[in-house]
């Protein structure tokens, strides 16, 4: 195993076995539902939006390391950044799992940049992020 792979098996098992934000918010301004429909993995994402910044954060779900250590990193990620530097973040990150290289603005979230030889695993990468835009489309304008 050569170091990237060691350090993307690291940060992924750690954040799946013991991931960050993971649980409810009190007062989520919105709670997204997100499925991966090819393998049943399930993410339920909460944000507390205050004036276009993201104050909070949380996400309960199932399903294979990669999805739910991902959900983990990217919260890590969101809490306390603008609803529109996430989305910038959520672009980067899409990008990088398509073979683009990696922004140095997605930080420990570059350790999931191997998930682009693993096709299989693309989707449940980007379940997460996918079920974060969903989110912020819900969030009404009196939050942005």
């Amino acid at each position: 195993m050569n170091r990237a792979e060691e350090l993307y098996r690291t940060v992924i098992l750690d954040h799946s076995r013991h991931p960050r934000h993971h649980g409810t918010l009190a007062a989520p301004t919105v709670t997204q539902a997100g499925l991966n429909a090819s393998c049943g993995d399930r993410l339920s994402l909460q944000l507390r939006v205050e004036d276009g910044v993201i104050a909070d954060v949380a996400f309960t779900g199932s399903g294979c390391a990669v999805s739910q250590g991902t959900a983990s990193l990217m919260t890590v990620a969101l809490r306390g950044r603008r609803v529109e530097d996430g989305l910038a973040l959520a672009e980067a990150f899409e990008h990088m799992l398509r073979g683009a290289a990696p922004d140095p603005a997605l930080g420990d979230l570059v350790a999931l940049q191997g998930v682009a030889r693993l096709h299989a695993r693309t989707k449940c990468a980007l379940l997460p992020w996918d079920t974060f835009k969903a989110a912020v489309g819900q969030v009404g304008e009196g939050s942005n």
